[in-house]
């Protein structure tokens, strides 16, 4: 209500309703006391009510106009047979034309990661594309070398408030991190360039060594503030630098020079945000900043942190099941599957109820609450499809296919099509919204539409193929002439306008499974280990490889080169 009022959210928020619960004015922040041209918090509302008696039929007349209009999204029609090949081309041009090829990203300041745009040019370099990989890249290493990254102790904070990565809002979040792993993990598998294999592993060393709860879930995230000032935590002067790699001044120099500290700061007070922009990409490590770097960071850990969000959410810990299990594969690093395998358990003993409804958030002392939402079921597909993908056990694919069958009985709108925001069983909302944008994280409709084409394509489920092609219908044209705002859209129109390509491994072959897991193939799903019900593993013989298209399938490959050639 807010956004459609203002043109914006934010916090904190001010919104005022009729007694059943009908938004007809909203704001953000007031001050106690009018200031600034700025009405006082008291003062609205003593006018509002004072309107709410003396013109209550128009405050009335403007909550039906607002709460129709909340109910908008929802109305959305398909319109024609969906974007072609060439309609995701275009959309691929126009994020190219959004980048910023010099600093990288989209727009300018403040600047956000936006991921989910970025797995779109990725993807796009997948199939050839220069000027895609080109803009990635400038993305990754400017990310990577601004402040924004921790570059002690791994991981990437909210945003930049600057176009050029460099002073960020410290806050550290779940959801950036999860995202950004796997698209590091791309640029990797994508270019072979070690740095981007450098941050992968130091940002999954920071969410499981910071964020991981001993109950087995992952927190939320971490506040910007510690000691009540921004960025405490992470900022340094030049002395205290000096006093922590002691007599060494040669050590010091080289740190100092190494993390672009100058005369005065770059921050606040005079303090520096550890960066590598004066030499951006520059990133793997000489033996003696690797040791100041360790001195730092344990100098670091014994200030006081900043306040840890601790609550579990089931979306945004799929988000990182689905991440670990996509780069421990690629990387071959086993201990990554198995944290995303104990993630996995910990939301099925403890966001499931008994009768198999999915919550949303869990604490250690409050337990599990809320029913979750379409994000939370459409980010688990995922998370358990891709589970099956790494681990070649079939149990995560009967995962995946229960909570795709509850994301459709719970969320599905049989009359447009698409998700609803909110289940059938969920408390009645003055408008029922459908989640169709991404924003800090995938739409909705997105994730759904994603998820099911990927499980349709491992067990040929009519109704999980029928679902997303209908979801891509809906959001295709859309995500075409808003490439920015739709960004995992487009992969579910890229995998029905170009197909999916099925990879089927059965018997005891590591060898060619890893060299399907190397590769970053976008529009590919893999199946091997474990049998389950799917026509892909009918006729197969152990032993070989099957590179297939709509379950036919070439000839089978008995060696590395030969699948390599195929996947080519």
């Amino acid at each position: 209500a807010t956004q459609a009022m203002t043109g914006q959210g934010g916090w904190p928020m001010t919104v005022a309703c009729t007694p059943d619960g009908r938004p007809f004015f909203a704001g953000t922040y007031f001050p106690k006391e009018r200031r600034g041209g700025m009405i006082g918090f008291v003062e609205l509302c003593e006018r509002i009510e004072e309107l709410w008696h003396t013109r209550r039929d128009e405050l009335l007349q403007q909550a039906d106009q607002l709460t129709g209009a909340l109910g908008r999204s929802a109305l959305i029609e398909a319109s024609g047979d969906g974007p072609t090949v060439a309609d995701v081309d275009r959309a691929v041009a126009g994020l190219l034309e959004a980048s910023d090829l010099v600093h990288g990203g989209l727009g300018g300041a403040p600047k956000f990661p936006q991921p989910m745009a970025q797995e779109a040019l990725a993807a796009a370099a997948a199939r050839g594309d220069e000027a895609a990989l080109a803009a990635l890249v400038t993305t990754l290493d400017h990310m990577a070398s601004g402040g924004i990254y921790d570059h002690l102790g791994g991981g990437f904070s909210r945003y930049s408030v600057d176009g050029q990565w460099l002073v960020p809002h410290f806050e550290k979040m779940l959801y950036d991190n999860a995202l950004l792993i796997r698209l590091y993990l791309h640029g990797w598998q994508l270019t072979g360039e070690a740095r981007f294999r450098q941050v992968l592993t130091e940002t999954i060393g920071y969410v499981l060594r910071d964020l991981r709860q001993p109950a087995g879930g992952v927190a939320s995230a971490e506040d910007a503030d510690s000691e009540g000032e921004e960025g405490k935590f992470y900022v340094w002067t030049e002395a205290e630098v000096r006093s922590v790699l002691g007599d060494d001044e040669g050590l010091a120099h080289a740190a100092l020079a190494w993390y672009g500290f100058r005369s005065g700061g770059n921050f606040e007070h005079g303090t520096t945000i550890p960066n590598r922009l004066h030499a951006v990409g520059a990133l793997e490590r000489p033996a003696e900043i690797d040791a100041a770097r360790g001195a730092l960071f344990e100098a670091r850990a014994g200030r006081v942190r900043p306040g840890l969000d601790d609550k579990v959410l089931t979306e945004w810990n799929a988000y990182l099941v689905a991440a670990l299990a996509e780069a421990g594969a690629a990387a071959d690093e086993p201990a990554w599957v198995a944290a995303a395998a104990e993630i996995a358990e910990f939301l099925l003993a403890n966001l499931r109820r008994a009768d198999g409804r999915w919550l949303r958030a869990w604490q250690a002392d409050a337990g599990a609450k809320h029913l979750a939402y379409a994000t939370d079921h459409g980010a688990l597909v995922d998370a358990f499809t891709r589970l099956a993908e790494a681990t070649g056990e079939a149990r995560w694919i009967t995962e995946a296919r229960v909570v795709a069958d509850a994301l459709l009985d719970l969320f599905w709108d049989d009359e447009r099509g698409g998700v609803f925001t909110t289940g059938h069983d969920a408390e009645a909302l003055i408008a029922r919204p459908k989640d169709l944008m991404d924003n800090a994280t995938p739409g909705a409709n997105g994730l759904a539409a994603v998820g099911l084409l990927r499980l349709a394509a491992l067990t040929d489920s009519t109704r999980y193929r029928e679902a997303g092609e209908a979801v891509v219908r809906l959001l295709g044209p859309l995500a075409v002439q808003h490439p920015t705002a739709f960004g995992h859209v487009l992969a579910a129109v890229d995998l029905v306008a170009r197909g999916t390509t099925e990879i089927v491994i059965p018997g005891d072959r590591p060898d060619l499974v890893a060299a399907v897991h190397r590769r970053f193939l976008p529009n590919a799903v893999l199946a091997w280990g474990e049998r389950y019900d799917s026509p892909l593993w009918e006729g197969r013989e152990d032993g070989r490889a099957y590179v297939c298209r709509g379950y036919t399938c070439q000839l089978p490959a008995t060696d590395v080169a030969t699948l390599e050639a195929q996947l080519d």
